[in-house]
């Protein structure tokens, strides 16, 4: 009886201990757990889910049927696909170090003028364009620059100049929307450049002052090496919000005139909803995921790199 009386007093104490050991552990599990589950519902199963339609001819009626690589090997045949990934790079090649530029020259010039009326208008009217949506920024913008009537050309025709067709030539309008967009997101990243401005010590610029340095030498020598961090995370969703520009062309241009502005996005839309070839387009889609994970990759390895250097 005495031994009875032994094994419950040792067993209880041990099985609550395992009880709350096991509680602690699986705490941030729990934490976890939920965002987790929404990522990989909503990320990871319909990246597989692409993969595996891109091998089939799924044309979202009829059961999806295997085809091997075909819908890969058509990708070499499509004069559009080649139209459309040649105008994507174009356009993230000058979007990105247009944007990247004006953003640290405008957040800059404004930490450097310090508060007032005038910045405030500045930080103001630049930040208008980030918060108003992209087919208001559209409609806008095809008022201005569409027919002959528009306000810009009638400036234009006042001032003797030539009015081009800004979105129905097909030599300039690929530049015309990358201005568009540069001018749409600058204000974001102008605020992330001030940010990390203000996060610089100021008795580096001043110990540089002192010793004679100018704004330039203070800009170039220790600016500029301090805002990498921020500049890599700029160039990087520059890129990724380059790569899929869909919006702002879809109401502007519809990708034409012929193919002039299709790009990746516009030819994947394209293909799924209105040809109704959901296979292909998922191919295609796996192209651009492929260039978005290569620019992550990119990143990840410029962010490590400059942690160990900078910091």
């Amino acid at each position: 009886m005495q031994n009875v009386e032994i094994l419950l007093i040792d067993e209880k104490p041990k099985k609550r201990f395992c009880i709350k050991r096991l509680a602690g552990k699986g705490k941030p599990y729990g934490f976890i757990g939920p965002l987790s589950l929404l990522l990989f519902t909503f990320y990871v199963i319909p990246i597989f889910l692409s993969i595996y339609f891109s091998f089939t001819d799924y044309n979202i009626i009829k059961k999806p049927g295997f085809i091997g690589l075909s819908n890969y090997r058509d990708l070499l045949l499509d004069e559009t696909f080649k139209a459309s990934i040649k105008n994507t790079f174009i356009f993230t090649l000058g979007v990105v170090p247009a944007q990247t530029i004006f953003s640290l020259f405008m957040a800059s010039w404004l930490v450097s003028r310090g508060k007032s009326r005038l910045t405030e208008f500045v930080k103001g009217a630049m930040f208008i364009p980030v918060i108003s949506s992209m087919v208001l920024v559209s409609i806008v913008w095809r008022i201005l620059l569409n027919g002959e009537g528009s306000p810009l050309n009638m400036i234009l025709n006042i001032l003797n100049i030539t009015q081009p067709n800004w979105l129905g030539d097909s030599s300039i309008v690929l530049f015309v929307l990358m201005g568009i967009t540069v001018w749409k997101n600058t204000g974001y990243f102008m605020i992330l450049y001030i940010a990390g401005l203000m996060e610089i010590p100021k008795n580096y610029t001043e110990a540089a002052r002192v010793d004679g340095a100018g704004r330039w030498r203070v800009f170039y020598h220790i600016t500029l090496p301090l805002l990498k961090p921020t500049t890599i995370m700029v160039v990087f969703l520059g890129m990724v919000w380059s790569l899929q520009t869909f919006d702002l062309i879809y109401t502007l241009t519809g990708g034409g005139p012929g193919n002039a502005s299709m790009t990746l996005v516009l030819h994947i839309y394209n293909n799924a909803f209105k040809n109704f070839n959901a296979g292909y387009a998922m191919t295609i889609a796996n192209i651009l995921l492929f260039f978005s994970a290569m620019a992550a990759i990119v990143q990840k390895s410029f962010l490590k790199k400059e942690k160990s250097e900078v910091y």
